[in-house]
C-alpha cells in the first residue's frame, strides 16, 4: 500500500466516530482496524477550522475509483443514515472509510474486505456541512 495523505477531521466527527467504533464488533465490521489506525493518525481541529474541501460527515464527494474509472457522488453518513435513493454510504463501507477527512485531489488505497484494495481518487467536495456553517449537526 502506498503513503496515505494526511487526514483532517472535526473534533465533533471524531468523538462520535470514536463512539460509534466501540458500539460495533470487529466480526460486524472488518474493516474497524483500518478506521480506527486513520482516526489515530488524524489531524483533529476544531469544525470551525476545517479547511473547506476536506471530506467531512454528511460531506459529499465526487469520486472515482481508479482500478475501475467508475465515477461516483456520495454523501459520507453515519450509518442509520443511509437511505435506498444509492446516493449515500456509510462510514462503515470501505469507500466511505477511504473518502473521509481527504481532501480535494487526494487518493488513497483501502483495503476490501475479502482482500485487495480499492485505489480512491477524490475529484471535489460539492457539499460540506462546515463550509455552509453547519458545525453542530
Amino acid at each position: 500500500m502506498s503513503t496515505r495523505p494526511n487526514i483532517i477531521l472535526s473534533t465533533t466527527d471524531a468523538e462520535r466516530l470514536e463512539r460509534l467504533l466501540d458500539s460495533v464488533d470487529a466480526a460486524d465490521f472488518p474493516g474497524k482496524a483500518d478506521l480506527e489506525a486513520e482516526l489515530s493518525r488524524a489531524i483533529v481541529v476544531d469544525a470551525k477550522d476545517i479547511p473547506p474541501k476536506v471530506v467531512t460527515m454528511r460531506s459529499t464527494v465526487r469520486f472515482h475509483i481508479l482500478s475501475s474509472s467508475e465515477e461516483r457522488c456520495l454523501t459520507l453518513v453515519y450509518p442509520k443514515d443511509v437511505d435506498e435513493s444509492g446516493q449515500t454510504v456509510s462510514i462503515l463501507a470501505p469507500v466511505g472509510s477511504a473518502l473521509l477527512g481527504l481532501s480535494e485531489g487526494d487518493e488513497i488505497d483501502w483495503p476490501k474486505p475479502g482482500g485487495g484494495t480499492l485505489r480512491v481518487y477524490i475529484d471535489e467536495v460539492t457539499y460540506q456541512p462546515e463550509r455552509s456553517g453547519e458545525y453542530f449537526r
